[in-house]
């Protein structure tokens, strides 16, 4: 929990995939992430947390259904998703919550 902490309290974007094994869109959602992570390079942090080893994690940020992606800046939800969400979209709200270079 303290790395999770550590990590979303970042003043880079954190986007946090929460996802189940068990769940199709989680699959899909995967490889999506995945490129999401190679094109933003170091501008972002992303992470997966599997609601199911992380019951707390997701009670403490309401993941009632997956997947759920949240957008993170200095600890703060920024941006909400449910569902399956596209690279382009994902990118473009990371991008919203990049900090200028007079926030760092």
């Amino acid at each position: 929990m303290n790395d999770f902490n550590d990590i979303i309290n970042s003043s880079k974007p954190t986007l946090v995939d929460f996802y189940a094994t068990w769940c199709g869109p989680c699959k899909m959602q995967a490889p999506v992430i995945d490129k999401v992570r190679e094109t933003m390079g170091d501008s972002a942090n992303i992470i997966k947390i599997d609601i199911e080893q992380n019951m707390k994690i997701a009670a403490r940020f309401q993941v009632r259904s997956v997947p759920t992606i949240i957008i993170f800046r200095n600890g703060e939800p920024v941006w909400r998703a449910v569902g399956l969400q596209t690279q382009d979209t994902l990118e473009t709200k990371i991008r919203e919550h990049i900090p200028l270079r007079s926030d760092h």
